[in-house]
């Protein structure tokens, strides 16, 4: 006599989970490439040399320019915070939810960096301080955030595959990439200026192809991923059916 014995099921992600992907992609893509609005300097005449002055200078209050490249950093800092809570609905595991924790706090330290900015320009303004307490500390925790969210989100698709495989290739060379970059721009600070603005553009830069490989990762996944909601697993994965004779 045989024993029917029902076949258990595999969870497959429903139509409208895989469509968060898709905001959270387009939302960190467009992050990826505002980031770096300090581009726009080569076409505004911000009086700033790009190779000895902070990104930041150009946000300082006493700036030509200052409310728009503000606009431009609020919009970043919004779209992926956006993009992160929209990816955070789909974490598969500890790790990667708290990899887009941490792109949640970069979002909100970017929006404090604003919030709290330069009085001056250092670079040309020989009495202005390097050290704004405020400022400094902000752009710290900037910076913790995106190097936690690289340092985790790779875990993550090495351990949870979420989201691979752009992040498992990719995210071992950007993190110690942007990690050196960002230590080069701490010269000015210690009394020793020049050339971090070079250092820093370099890191910029990496950051936005960061958020552009999570982006792709994102929308990898969600057209690999079929969304049939449940399907039954393959001849070899289900449960042999004991017979009794």
């Amino acid at each position: 006599m045989h024993l029917a014995v029902p076949s258990r099921q595999t969870r497959k992600p429903t139509r409208s989970e895989a469509s968060h992907d898709v905001p959270a992609a387009l939302l960190l893509a467009l992050t990826g490439l505002i980031y770096n609005d300090w581009l726009l300097a080569f076409v505004l005449p911000t009086g700033l040399d790009a190779r000895h002055s902070y990104a930041s200078e150009l946000y300082a209050t006493d700036q030509p320019f200052h409310t728009l490249f503000a606009v431009i950093e609020l919009i970043a800092a919004l779209s992926v915070t956006t993009g992160a809570v929209w990816a955070l609905r789909r974490a598969s595991g500890r790790w990667s939810g708290a990899g887009w924790w941490s792109l949640i706090a970069f979002g909100a330290f970017s929006v404090a960096d604003v919030l709290f900015p330069m009085r001056c320009a250092p670079s040309v303004e020989r009495s202005c301080e390097v050290v704004n307490p405020m400022h400094t500390t902000t752009s710290a925790l900037v910076h913790t955030a995106i190097f936690a969210s690289m340092f985790l989100l790779t875990v993550a698709a090495r351990r949870e595959g979420d989201p691979v495989p752009a992040i498992r290739r990719w995210g071992p060379v950007i993190l110690p990439c942007a990690l050196v970059s960002a230590v080069a721009t701490v010269g000015p600070l210690f009394g020793w200026p020049g050339w971090h603005g070079v250092a820093q553009r370099v890191h910029l830069l990496l950051v936005g192809a960061w958020l552009l490989v999570v982006a792709h990762a994102l929308g990898t996944r969600h057209r690999r991923e079929p969304c049939t909601g449940w399907s039954r697993p393959s001849p070899e994965s289900r449960p042999r059916t004991p017979t009794h004779g």
